[in-house]
């Protein structure tokens, strides 16, 4: 089901069918450096993890991560999308990319998506967390509006960068 398209994305729920691919993404370099390893080493794990995951969060919250996909070619080359976790107070946007996609632009664009995905969803405000070493992201955070707000120590006693954005509402 398709969530939002922009220049050059399509961005749309996950399904089952696309287990290998999150199997590829939760394994991938940057990851397991940025994100953390889930553990996950089978197509039938990555179903698991997709069911349990994105697909229950649709299920009761409306929504959840998202697959991101070439228009062009509607290959997933990555994950962006909206979390609600227990450790925070609210919503928190979440991306990542398989490597070969890097430096392009492509995780400012389906980030500025999510974003406004949020507003259109009611949202008021949105959180990003991201690790301390990961100053692409930090910087992808902060070309989007975010603010940094402090220090969160996390699973596992890692910290973790808390930044936040005003969200305006549109009518």
């Amino acid at each position: 089901m398709l969530v939002f398209q922009t220049e050059r994305l399509t961005v749309r729920r996950l399904t089952v069918a696309d287990a290998p691919f999150m199997l590829a993404i939760l394994n991938s370099e940057g990851f397991l450096n940025n994100i953390g390893d889930r553990g996950i080493t089978t197509v039938p794990q990555a179903e698991a993890y997709l069911i349990e995951g994105s697909l229950d969060s649709y299920q009761q919250n409306e929504f959840g991560m998202y697959a991101v996909t070439l228009t062009s070619t509607g290959e997933a080359i990555g994950l962006a999308g909206l979390v609600k976790r227990e450790q925070l107070s609210d919503i928190d946007i979440g991306y990542a990319l398989l490597p070969q996609y890097w430096h392009r632009g492509y995780a400012l664009e389906a980030a500025a998506g999510v974003v406004e995905h949020a507003r259109a969803l009611g949202f008021s405000e949105l959180l990003g967390i991201v690790s301390p070493g990961n100053q692409a992201s930090i910087q992808l955070l902060e070309k989007l509006g975010f603010k940094f707000d402090k220090v969160l120590q996390w699973d596992q006693g890692d910290d973790v960068l808390l930044y936040h954005k005003a969200l305006e509402i549109i009518d």
